[in-house]
């Protein structure tokens, strides 16, 4: 069975798990398909706002989809949701990305 595979029959018992969702995402990244992937990170973080690391990737689709405005949008909640959570890390990876765009 292929990861993506593995990964749904695991998200059959645990439908709102954000690290399955995420995961799952970054498999569909790897296959270029950016759709199915958008829609887990949207998924997930309407799901759990607080989910940082989900910031970052969808922002950086929403960057190849030529989407800037949202993809600046995402990089900005994400800051405010890392800051909350005092993860600086992330904080600085979503500035980061967030001054390379604009």
């Amino acid at each position: 069975m292929d990861r993506i595979a593995r990964i749904k029959e695991i998200l059959k018992d645990s439908p709102e798990d954000s690290f399955l969702k995420h995961a799952l995402a970054l498999e569909y990244i790897k296959l270029n398909n950016d759709h199915d992937a958008r829609q887990l990170f949207e998924e997930l973080l309407a799901h759990e706002p607080g989910y940082v690391g989900s910031y970052y990737q969808l922002g950086k689709l929403l960057e190849r989809a030529g989407d800037t405005a949202q993809a600046i949008s995402v990089y900005e909640k994400g800051m405010e949701m890392a800051k909350a959570a005092g993860e600086k890390h992330a904080y600085n990876e979503l500035q980061t990305a967030l001054d390379d765009l604009i």
